[in-house]
């Protein structure tokens, strides 16, 4: 009788088991401290002296924290609203017009800046605002951002209309209706999940970039992560750690977000 063969399990592994606890302590840990520090009575971040929530109020007071959150929510709205629309349009090319000449190339070339180092996307960014004279200030950091976050947006709108049976549009093609009337009433439906899980992880990728954004950003034109790092070059302080938590937490219901919306691509309807 031959032997069944067994699959390769992991977790069967002396220690692994303990490994992993241990990346994750590793990884999470650091997180915890954060949070757990941003609750900190005491005037130095560092030194535990009880709970209290007195330094979110000042840090939500402080009229230079207003000001860099508003212009990381214009910037992140802005980015997320171009970057998901060019994302879209790409994914239908991509997906719906059949194959043709450098599909595989331009599928490259839209992937590029997940895969370049974001150091040398910010120097090149830079380098060429420098070449045609365009003002440092909010609308560069917008314009970046937004080439940037178009390859995050494109991969859950492009895993989505893959996953979608053409047989709605194909039934809507037969009842006479043209493409735009498609597309409006059969295809962006089916489409919204993807789109809009592309909005979020735009989004959040725009509200939390530093390199980008400290390489193109001119006067006045400061975001969170350019003011807790301005910060924490004259020290970590508590409004540091209130900063880093709320921005954290954000990042933390987006992704969670992004997540529930794109667990189900891989059932997507096929009736």
């Amino acid at each position: 009788m031959k032997r069944q063969r067994k699959g390769f399990v992991l977790g069967h592994y002396p220690g692994m088991n303990l490994w992993t606890a241990l990346f994750f302590v590793y990884l999470y840990a650091p997180m915890l401290v954060l949070v757990v520090y941003a609750f900190n009575d005491s005037d130095r971040a560092q030194i535990w002296r009880g709970f209290s929530t007195r330094w979110f109020y000042k840090a939500f007071a402080n009229d230079s924290i207003q000001d860099a959150a508003i212009n990381s929510l214009i910037i992140a709205v802005c980015a997320t609203v171009v970057a998901t629309t060019l994302a879209t349009l790409a994914a239908l090319a991509m997906a719906r017009t059949g194959e043709f000449k450098g599909r595989s190339a331009t599928l490259g070339l839209i992937s590029l800046p997940l895969v370049v180092p974001e150091i040398a996307t910010a120097v090149a960014t830079l380098s060429f605002f420098a070449v045609i004279g365009f003002q440092l200030g909010l609308l560069s950091i917008i314009v970046a951002h937004t080439v940037f976050c178009i390859p995050f947006a494109f991969l859950p709108i492009r895993a989505r209309l893959e996953g979608m049976n053409d047989t709605l549009e194909q039934a809507a093609g037969d009842l006479y209706a043209n493409e735009w009337q498609t597309f409006r009433h059969i295809t962006l439906p089916l489409l919204m999940p993807g789109i809009v899980a592309g909005a979020m992880l735009s989004f959040i990728i725009s509200i939390d970039d530093f390199i980008i954004t400290l390489m193109v950003s001119g006067a006045g034109a400061t975001t969170l992560p350019l003011y807790i790092y301005g910060m924490i070059r004259q020290g970590i302080t508590p409004e540091v750690n209130v900063i880093s938590t709320v921005m954290l937490g954000i990042s933390i219901v987006f992704i969670s977000a992004y997540w529930f919306m794109t667990k189900g691509d891989d059932h997507t309807t096929t009736h």
